[in-house]
C-alpha cells in the first residue's frame, strides 16, 4: 500500500469556477435540490428519499456534511458547500506543523482528541503532544508519519467521527 505524504499538498482553493449552482436553503425547491439529496444520500447524511423540498431534515443533514467537511455548519448550500459535495474532500484547510497555532490545531486537537489519538490540552498551540498525536493518527491510516497536516491528512480527519 502507498502512503501519501502531506509534505507537499496544497490546501484546496475556494471555489471551483466549474461548479457553478444555485445557493440552496431551506424553502427552496426543485431540480437543483434534488441534486442535493441525492449528494447528501451517496454521503450517508441523508435517509429520506430525494423529493425536492429542502426541509428541516435537508437543513439537517447539510449541517451534517458541512460538520465533517469543516465547514462553517449554517444550513446554506454555497459554492464551497457545493464543491465539498462533489469533491468529498474538506476545502481550504491549512496545512499545518509544530509551531503553528489558531482555530484550525483547535479543530485538528479536537478531532484527534475524539478518535482517542491526542490526550493534551486543546489550547490552539501545535506542539510536541500535537505532533505525536499527528504522527500516530497519520501512521494508522497509511499516510506518511511527517506531523504535517496537509491535504491528505485532513482528508482522513474528515472520514473519522467527531
Amino acid at each position: 500500500m502507498k502512503a501519501f505524504s502531506d509534505k507537499n499538498s496544497t490546501p484546496q482553493s475556494i471555489g471551483d469556477p466549474r461548479i457553478k449552482k444555485p445557493i440552496l436553503q431551506r424553502g427552496a425547491s426543485g431540480p437543483a435540490v434534488i441534486e442535493l439529496q441525492k449528494l447528501l444520500l451517496h454521503y450517508e447524511v441523508l435517509t429520506t428519499s430525494p423529493d425536492g423540498l429542502f426541509d428541516k431534515k435537508v437543513e439537517a443533514a447539510v449541517k451534517a456534511f458541512q460538520h465533517r467537511v469543516f465547514l462553517k455548519q449554517d444550513g446554506i448550500v454555497g459554492a464551497l458547500t457545493w464543491q465539498a459535495l462533489y469533491t468529498g474532500v474538506p476545502l481550504n484547510m491549512p496545512i499545518l506543523q509544530r509551531g503553528c497555532q489558531g482555530e484550525a490545531v483547535i479543530t485538528l486537537q479536537t478531532v484527534l482528541q475524539g478518535v482517542n489519538f491526542f490526550r493534551g490540552e486543546i489550547n490552539g498551540k501545535f506542539g510536541l503532544d500535537t505532533d505525536a498525536a499527528v504522527r500516530a493518527f497519520q501512521k494508522r491510516y497509511g499516510l506518511v508519519p511527517d506531523g504535517i497536516v496537509g491535504a491528505y491528512t485532513w482528508l482522513a480527519l474528515s472520514k473519522v467521527p467527531h
